[in-house]
Protein backbone atom coordinates (compact mmCIF):
# COMPACT_ATOMS: atom_id res chain seq x y z
CA UNK A 1 0.00 0.00 0.00
CA UNK A 2 1.11 3.55 -0.66
CA UNK A 3 2.31 5.27 2.44
CA UNK A 4 1.60 8.90 3.06
CA UNK A 5 4.98 10.51 3.65
CA UNK A 6 3.42 12.80 6.26
CA UNK A 7 2.94 9.80 8.52
CA UNK A 8 5.64 7.36 7.44
CA UNK A 9 8.13 6.88 10.29
CA UNK A 10 11.39 4.97 10.43
CA UNK A 11 12.38 3.33 13.71
CA UNK A 12 15.85 4.22 15.00
CA UNK A 13 18.10 1.80 16.91
CA UNK A 14 17.44 3.66 20.19
CA UNK A 15 13.66 3.21 19.95
CA UNK A 16 12.80 6.72 18.73
CA UNK A 17 11.21 7.32 15.32
CA UNK A 18 12.34 9.63 12.52
CA UNK A 19 9.86 10.88 9.86
CA UNK A 20 10.81 9.24 6.56
CA UNK A 21 11.14 12.51 4.66
CA UNK A 22 12.85 15.66 5.91
CA UNK A 23 13.16 19.29 4.91
CA UNK A 24 16.70 20.70 4.61
CA UNK A 25 17.63 24.24 5.62
CA UNK A 26 21.20 24.55 4.31
CA UNK A 27 21.48 28.15 3.09
CA UNK A 28 24.24 29.18 0.66
CA UNK A 29 25.83 32.53 1.50
CA UNK A 30 24.15 34.27 -1.42
CA UNK A 31 20.64 33.29 -0.27
CA UNK A 32 19.05 35.64 2.30
CA UNK A 33 18.12 33.94 5.57
CA UNK A 34 14.59 35.31 5.19
CA UNK A 35 14.15 32.90 2.26
CA UNK A 36 15.00 29.95 4.50
CA UNK A 37 12.49 31.23 7.07
CA UNK A 38 9.81 31.52 4.42
CA UNK A 39 10.59 28.08 2.98
CA UNK A 40 10.61 26.40 6.42
CA UNK A 41 7.24 27.97 7.20
CA UNK A 42 5.84 26.72 3.86
CA UNK A 43 7.29 23.26 4.56
CA UNK A 44 5.56 22.97 7.96
CA UNK A 45 2.31 24.26 6.44
CA UNK A 46 2.62 21.66 3.66
CA UNK A 47 3.01 18.84 6.20
CA UNK A 48 6.77 18.43 6.70
CA UNK A 49 7.50 17.58 10.34
CA UNK A 50 11.18 16.62 10.05
CA UNK A 51 13.38 19.74 9.81
CA UNK A 52 17.14 19.42 9.33
CA UNK A 53 19.49 22.26 10.27
CA UNK A 54 23.01 22.78 11.64
CA UNK A 55 25.12 25.25 13.58
CA UNK A 56 27.23 25.91 10.46
CA UNK A 57 24.19 26.83 8.32
CA UNK A 58 23.77 29.89 10.57
CA UNK A 59 19.98 29.77 10.32
CA UNK A 60 19.15 28.11 13.68
CA UNK A 61 17.58 31.35 14.96
CA UNK A 62 15.39 31.65 11.86
CA UNK A 63 14.34 27.98 12.02
CA UNK A 64 13.59 28.38 15.74
CA UNK A 65 11.42 31.43 15.10
CA UNK A 66 9.40 29.54 12.48
CA UNK A 67 8.87 26.55 14.80
CA UNK A 68 7.78 28.85 17.65
CA UNK A 69 5.34 30.70 15.38
CA UNK A 70 3.86 27.42 14.10
CA UNK A 71 3.44 26.22 17.70
CA UNK A 72 1.88 29.57 18.67
CA UNK A 73 -0.65 29.50 15.81
CA UNK A 74 -1.67 25.92 16.64
CA UNK A 75 -0.31 24.29 13.46
CA UNK A 76 1.96 21.94 15.45
CA UNK A 77 2.96 20.99 18.98
CA UNK A 78 6.66 20.69 19.85
CA UNK A 79 6.39 16.88 19.92
CA UNK A 80 5.08 16.87 16.32
CA UNK A 81 8.35 18.34 15.07
CA UNK A 82 11.48 16.26 14.55
CA UNK A 83 14.38 18.71 14.61
CA UNK A 84 17.96 17.79 13.72
CA UNK A 85 20.99 19.99 14.32
CA UNK A 86 24.71 19.32 14.03
CA UNK A 87 27.91 19.83 15.99
CA UNK A 88 30.41 21.86 13.96
CA UNK A 89 34.05 20.76 13.57
CA UNK A 90 35.45 23.54 15.79
CA UNK A 91 33.59 22.08 18.80
CA UNK A 92 34.91 18.50 18.75
CA UNK A 93 36.82 18.81 22.02
CA UNK A 94 34.72 16.89 24.56
CA UNK A 95 34.31 19.89 26.87
CA UNK A 96 32.92 22.00 24.00
CA UNK A 97 30.23 19.56 22.82
CA UNK A 98 27.46 20.18 25.34
CA UNK A 99 27.99 23.98 25.45
CA UNK A 100 27.74 24.01 21.65
CA UNK A 101 24.47 22.07 21.73
CA UNK A 102 23.17 24.40 24.45
CA UNK A 103 24.05 27.37 22.26
CA UNK A 104 22.14 25.82 19.36
CA UNK A 105 19.15 25.10 21.61
CA UNK A 106 19.11 28.72 22.75
CA UNK A 107 19.07 29.91 19.14
CA UNK A 108 16.36 27.39 18.26
CA UNK A 109 14.35 28.36 21.40
CA UNK A 110 14.03 24.65 22.21
CA UNK A 111 14.71 22.51 25.30
CA UNK A 112 15.97 19.57 23.23
CA UNK A 113 16.73 18.51 19.66
CA UNK A 114 15.35 15.23 18.38
CA UNK A 115 18.65 14.38 16.71
CA UNK A 116 22.16 15.78 17.16
CA UNK A 117 24.91 14.82 14.71
CA UNK A 118 28.68 15.15 14.48
CA UNK A 119 28.65 17.15 11.21
CA UNK A 120 32.03 15.93 9.83
CA UNK A 121 34.69 13.54 11.15
CA UNK A 122 37.24 16.37 10.91
CA UNK A 123 38.21 18.32 14.05
CA UNK A 124 39.13 21.96 13.39
CA UNK A 125 40.92 24.41 15.69
CA UNK A 126 38.37 25.85 18.18
CA UNK A 127 37.30 29.47 17.89
CA UNK A 128 34.54 31.63 16.43
CA UNK A 129 35.69 31.12 12.83
CA UNK A 130 34.06 28.08 11.18
CA UNK A 131 37.03 27.62 8.82
CA UNK A 132 40.15 29.00 10.52
CA UNK A 133 43.24 29.14 8.31
CA UNK A 134 46.89 29.92 8.98
CA UNK A 135 48.85 32.68 7.24
CA UNK A 136 49.37 30.36 4.23
CA UNK A 137 45.64 29.79 3.87
CA UNK A 138 45.83 26.19 5.12
CA UNK A 139 43.02 24.81 7.29
CA UNK A 140 43.95 24.68 10.96
CA UNK A 141 43.03 21.23 12.18
CA UNK A 142 42.75 20.04 15.75
CA UNK A 143 43.84 16.70 17.22
CA UNK A 144 40.71 15.25 18.75
CA UNK A 145 39.75 11.62 18.49
CA UNK A 146 36.12 11.62 17.38
CA UNK A 147 35.54 8.69 19.75
CA UNK A 148 36.11 11.18 22.58
CA UNK A 149 33.69 13.57 20.87
CA UNK A 150 31.19 10.69 20.67
CA UNK A 151 31.39 10.12 24.44
CA UNK A 152 30.45 13.77 24.94
CA UNK A 153 27.53 13.27 22.48
CA UNK A 154 26.37 10.31 24.62
CA UNK A 155 26.34 12.63 27.66
CA UNK A 156 24.09 15.07 25.75
CA UNK A 157 21.63 12.22 25.18
CA UNK A 158 21.78 11.23 28.86
CA UNK A 159 21.17 14.87 29.83
CA UNK A 160 18.01 14.92 27.68
CA UNK A 161 19.34 17.69 25.43
CA UNK A 162 19.23 15.37 22.39
CA UNK A 163 16.74 12.50 22.11
CA UNK A 164 18.97 10.70 19.59
CA UNK A 165 22.55 11.08 18.44
CA UNK A 166 24.26 10.24 15.16
CA UNK A 167 26.93 11.22 12.66
CA UNK A 168 27.24 12.82 9.24
CA UNK A 169 29.73 12.43 6.38
CA UNK A 170 31.36 9.39 8.05
CA UNK A 171 32.69 6.57 5.93
CA UNK A 172 32.47 2.87 6.72
CA UNK A 173 35.87 2.84 8.49
CA UNK A 174 35.08 5.87 10.66
CA UNK A 175 31.71 4.38 11.65
CA UNK A 176 33.44 1.17 12.66
CA UNK A 177 35.80 3.11 14.93
CA UNK A 178 32.79 4.34 16.92
CA UNK A 179 30.98 0.99 16.83
CA UNK A 180 34.09 -0.83 18.11
CA UNK A 181 34.89 1.76 20.75
CA UNK A 182 35.41 0.17 24.21
CA UNK A 183 32.60 1.19 26.54
CA UNK A 184 30.29 2.36 23.73
CA UNK A 185 27.00 3.38 25.35
CA UNK A 186 24.90 4.34 22.30
CA UNK A 187 25.38 3.48 18.63
CA UNK A 188 24.88 6.31 16.16
CA UNK A 189 21.24 6.12 15.01
CA UNK A 190 22.06 7.49 11.57
CA UNK A 191 24.73 8.63 9.16
CA UNK A 192 23.75 11.63 7.06
CA UNK A 193 25.63 11.70 3.76
CA UNK A 194 25.28 13.04 0.25
CA UNK A 195 23.23 10.49 -1.65
CA UNK A 196 21.28 10.56 -4.91
CA UNK A 197 21.06 8.76 -8.25
CA UNK A 198 24.56 9.90 -9.27
CA UNK A 199 26.14 8.98 -5.93
CA UNK A 200 24.12 6.03 -4.75
CA UNK A 201 26.26 5.08 -1.70
CA UNK A 202 25.24 1.42 -2.10
CA UNK A 203 28.21 -0.03 -0.17
CA UNK A 204 27.83 2.44 2.69
CA UNK A 205 24.06 1.82 2.72
CA UNK A 206 24.58 -1.95 3.00
CA UNK A 207 27.02 -1.44 5.87
CA UNK A 208 24.71 0.97 7.71
CA UNK A 209 21.71 -1.30 7.30
CA UNK A 210 23.71 -4.27 8.61
CA UNK A 211 24.40 -2.24 11.77
CA UNK A 212 20.83 -0.88 12.11
CA UNK A 213 21.99 2.65 11.28
CA UNK A 214 19.66 4.75 9.12
CA UNK A 215 21.13 6.52 6.09
CA UNK A 216 19.83 10.08 5.79
CA UNK A 217 20.44 11.65 2.36
CA UNK A 218 21.34 15.25 1.68
CA UNK A 219 21.64 16.51 -1.87
CA UNK A 220 18.78 14.10 -2.63
CA UNK A 221 17.57 16.34 -5.47
CA UNK A 222 21.02 17.23 -6.71
CA UNK A 223 22.19 20.57 -5.43
CA UNK A 224 22.13 24.33 -5.72
CA UNK A 225 25.66 24.45 -7.00
CA UNK A 226 27.32 26.24 -9.94
CA UNK A 227 25.92 24.67 -13.11
CA UNK A 228 29.37 24.23 -14.67
CA UNK A 229 30.47 21.79 -11.93
CA UNK A 230 28.45 18.77 -12.85
CA UNK A 231 25.24 17.65 -14.53
CA UNK A 232 21.97 18.79 -13.01
CA UNK A 233 20.34 15.68 -11.57
CA UNK A 234 16.73 16.80 -12.09
CA UNK A 235 17.41 17.42 -15.79
CA UNK A 236 18.66 13.87 -16.30
CA UNK A 237 17.01 12.52 -19.47
CA UNK A 238 16.17 9.13 -17.94
CA UNK A 239 14.67 10.74 -14.86
CA UNK A 240 12.69 13.20 -16.99
CA UNK A 241 11.37 10.38 -19.19
CA UNK A 242 10.18 8.45 -16.10
CA UNK A 243 8.61 11.58 -14.67
CA UNK A 244 6.75 12.20 -17.91
CA UNK A 245 5.57 8.60 -18.11
CA UNK A 246 4.14 8.74 -14.57
CA UNK A 247 2.98 12.34 -14.93
CA UNK A 248 5.08 13.47 -11.98
CA UNK A 249 8.02 15.76 -11.35
CA UNK A 250 11.54 14.38 -11.66
CA UNK A 251 12.05 15.48 -8.01
CA UNK A 252 9.35 13.04 -6.86
CA UNK A 253 10.95 10.20 -8.82
CA UNK A 254 14.40 11.05 -7.37
CA UNK A 255 12.99 11.06 -3.81
CA UNK A 256 11.07 7.82 -4.34
CA UNK A 257 14.27 6.13 -5.57
CA UNK A 258 15.82 6.85 -2.15
CA UNK A 259 12.73 6.03 -0.05
CA UNK A 260 12.41 2.62 -1.69
CA UNK A 261 15.95 1.77 -0.60
CA UNK A 262 15.12 2.54 3.04
CA UNK A 263 16.90 5.91 2.95
CA UNK A 264 15.48 9.03 4.64
CA UNK A 265 15.87 11.84 2.08
CA UNK A 266 16.03 15.55 2.83
CA UNK A 267 14.19 17.58 0.22
CA UNK A 268 15.09 21.23 -0.11
CA UNK A 269 13.30 23.91 -2.09
CA UNK A 270 12.41 27.58 -1.76
CA UNK A 271 9.28 27.26 -3.96
CA UNK A 272 5.91 26.56 -2.42
CA UNK A 273 4.66 24.49 -5.36
CA UNK A 274 7.72 22.19 -5.17
CA UNK A 275 7.55 21.90 -1.39
CA UNK A 276 3.86 20.89 -1.57
CA UNK A 277 4.64 18.43 -4.35
CA UNK A 278 7.62 16.81 -2.58
CA UNK A 279 5.60 15.94 0.54
CA UNK A 280 3.37 13.77 -1.70
CA UNK A 281 6.24 11.36 -2.43
CA UNK A 282 4.68 8.56 -0.38
CA UNK A 283 1.52 8.54 -2.48
CA UNK A 284 2.93 6.88 -5.61
CA UNK A 285 2.90 3.17 -6.30
CA UNK A 286 5.40 2.77 -9.11
CA UNK A 287 8.81 1.28 -8.48
CA UNK A 288 11.77 3.33 -9.58
CA UNK A 289 14.13 0.85 -11.16
CA UNK A 290 17.78 1.80 -11.22
CA UNK A 291 18.62 2.34 -14.83
CA UNK A 292 22.10 1.13 -15.56
CA UNK A 293 22.65 4.19 -17.69
CA UNK A 294 21.98 6.59 -14.85
CA UNK A 295 24.02 4.81 -12.27
CA UNK A 296 26.97 3.62 -14.27
CA UNK A 297 27.77 6.74 -16.20
CA UNK A 298 30.56 8.16 -14.21
CA UNK A 299 29.46 11.57 -13.10
CA UNK A 300 31.51 14.03 -11.25
CA UNK A 301 30.53 13.96 -7.61
CA UNK A 302 27.90 16.59 -7.12
CA UNK A 303 29.17 19.12 -4.59
CA UNK A 304 26.47 20.02 -2.14
CA UNK A 305 28.02 22.59 0.08
CA UNK A 306 30.76 25.14 0.12
CA UNK A 307 31.90 23.49 3.33
CA UNK A 308 32.37 20.24 1.40
CA UNK A 309 34.75 22.03 -0.91
CA UNK A 310 36.66 23.58 1.96
CA UNK A 311 36.87 20.30 3.85
CA UNK A 312 37.95 18.39 0.77
CA UNK A 313 41.16 20.45 0.82
CA UNK A 314 41.82 19.41 4.40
Amino acid sequence: PAMNSKHQQVKLNDGHFIPGLGFGTYTPEEVPKSKTMEATKMAIDAGFRHIDTAYSYHVEEEVGQVIQSKIADGTVKREDIFLTSKLWCTFHRPELVQPSLERSLKKLQLDYVDLYLIHYPVPIKPGEDDFPTDENGKSMLDTVDFCATWEAMEKCKDAGLAKSIGVSNFNHRQLEMILNKPGLKYKPVCNQVECHLYLNQSKLLDFCQSKDIVLVAYGALGTQRPKRCSPVLLNDPILCAMAKKHNQSSALIALRYLLQRGIVPLAQSYKEKEIRENIQVGDGKQEVKEKGKTNKQTRRRIQNKESDKKLSKV
